[in-house]
């Protein structure tokens, strides 16, 4: 289970929290990437004194449903201890806590801006069959 870096949910203010969201890996494929969010999230106060679980309704639900399968959800589990020895370590993401705190967004930073495609995308028509 791949945990991607920690990001501030308010750009410009102070972090209020460290937002860890549980993904799978990001796969590359023909037409770019695909992701797939899990729906859970480990929101750490930035002195990583405490944490909690955000939209543990909505996994339970993923669960439910057949999205997250029980191997899935092993590996979630394993994410999480992995995510709970970190905080513990000051590690990995959280070995720099104080500096994500600190963090601020520059607003004279131009918006990034994405290439134009090389050549127009092929339509396909749908198919009755």
């Amino acid at each position: 289970m791949d945990l991607p870096e920690a990001d501030t949910r308010r750009v410009g203010a102070p972090a209020e929290e460290l937002v860890r969201e549980l993904e799978r890996p990001t796969a590359r494929t023909g037409d770019g990437f695909d992701t797939f969010d899990l729906t859970v999230d480990l929101v750490v106060a930035p002195d990583l004194t405490s944490w909690q679980w955000k939209d543990e309704d909505e996994y339970a639900h993923v669960r439910r449903l057949g999205i997250v399968t029980d191997t899935g959800h092993q590996a979630v589990d394993s994410a999480r201890d992995q995510a709970f020895a970190m905080i513990e370590e000051h590690s990995g993401p959280f070995a720099d806590a104080a500096a994500w705190s600190a963090w601020r967004w520059n607003p004279a930073w131009p918006a990034p801006h994405l290439p134009r495609p090389t050549t127009a995308p092929q339509r396909v028509a749908p198919t009755d069959g």
